[in-house]
């Protein structure tokens, strides 16, 4: 990212290279890959340093528009101070705004059923013809579901953005263990 520099301050924003137009003068869009930083600055583009202090995480936080400022012969691109997502479900004029907590518990959910969904085949047919399960695949369905309801109990016990997101941190065992937990390996039989 380039900015154009004029009268100490930054006038425009290239996200990519272009080309441009600067009194009266056409410069092609190569300037930005063959000229050197000093030729570039030479005629007022800047490369954008950016400054990623205050961005954080997109799923769990709103991070604000960077802001261009020229100092000390340098363009920095700043992010303001971000604001957390809402973790309940908010209403506004009769609309539910879904919190991250919901969001969260519904993808717990939706993993579930994608893991018992190829072996329900089997309790049908227990159903049906009265052919017994597997106890492996039993226990598996079982455990499949417990770890569900353990991770959005989880989930639903956070009381803070930053909380939530350290759920989902591996930590530095052998092999690496997260606070949410796993869900189970389905049985080889």
């Amino acid at each position: 990212m380039w900015a154009l520099v004029e009268s100490e301050k930054v006038s425009k924003i290239y996200t990519h290279p272009k080309s441009l137009t600067l009194g009266d003068v056409n410069y092609p869009s190569n300037i930005f890959s063959m000229w050197t930083s000093s030729e570039l600055e030479g005629i007022g583009i800047y490369e954008v340093v950016i400054d990623n202090t205050n961005y954080k995480d997109p799923a769990y936080y709103i991070n604000t528009d960077q802001t261009f400022a020229f100092a000390s012969n340098q363009v920095k691109a700043t992010y303001g101070t971000a604001t957390a997502k809402p973790l309940n479900d908010t209403t506004t004029d009769g609309v539910v705004n879904r919190g991250l907590k919901y969001t969260h518990c519904q993808v717990i959910d939706n993993q579930a059923y994608n893991l018992l969904q190829p072996n329900d085949w089997m309790v049908v047919r227990n159903a049906e013809s009265s052919k017994a399960i597997p106890s492996d695949w039993l226990d598996y369905r079982v455990a499949v579901r417990t770890a569900a309801t353990d991770m959005k109990t989880k989930i639903n016990a956070v009381s803070t953005v930053d909380a939530l997101a350290d759920l989902y941190k591996y930590n530095n065992a052998n092999p690496p263990v997260r606070p949410l937990g796993e869900f189970p390996t389905p049985p080889s039989s």
